[in-house]
């Protein structure tokens, strides 16, 4: 059952994105306010050129703390060229990614688009959901 599950199953099919213009103060604001560990950063047309997580931010933090300095545009600290994931990923391979990295969410992609977004909560819940058998509520 779960060989057959894949990471479109468990995505977040509408996330939140970034363009690489953006203040990156502004959008660090985002990531906070919806609490989320990172977003994809799209071009104009919607191609996937980047991704601002919260380590990112965090040597923004660092910058303006240890040198006054803060701001700047997204494209200039985002994560360029992503590593990302194709939506039909078994859910198992996708789990030992997470597991053997550092990443906390994935872009999934599908036919060059992206198509959500994957995190290891996401699989989590897809895992657990499996072990758990069908119970009745008494």
């Amino acid at each position: 059952m779960l060989d057959s599950k894949t990471a479109k199953e468990a995505m977040s099919r509408q996330p939140i994105t970034l363009h690489p213009d953006m203040e990156v103060l502004e959008a660090v604001r985002i990531l906070v306010q919806d609490g989320i560990s990172g977003a994809p950063v799209l071009d104009q047309v919607g191609n996937l050129i980047g991704i601002l997580t919260e380590r990112d931010c965090l040597k923004i933090a660092l910058d303006a703390g240890y040198f006054s300095e803060g701001g700047g545009r997204v494209e200039n600290f985002m994560t360029a060229d992503p590593v990302t994931v194709e939506a039909h990923t078994p859910i198992t391979e996708v789990a030992e990614r997470f597991a053997n990295s550092n990443f906390r969410r994935l872009p999934v992609m599908e036919q060059g688009k992206l198509v959500g977004i994957i995190s290891r909560r996401d699989v989590l819940k897809l895992l657990e959901a499996a072990w758990q058998p069908d119970r009745q509520r008494i």
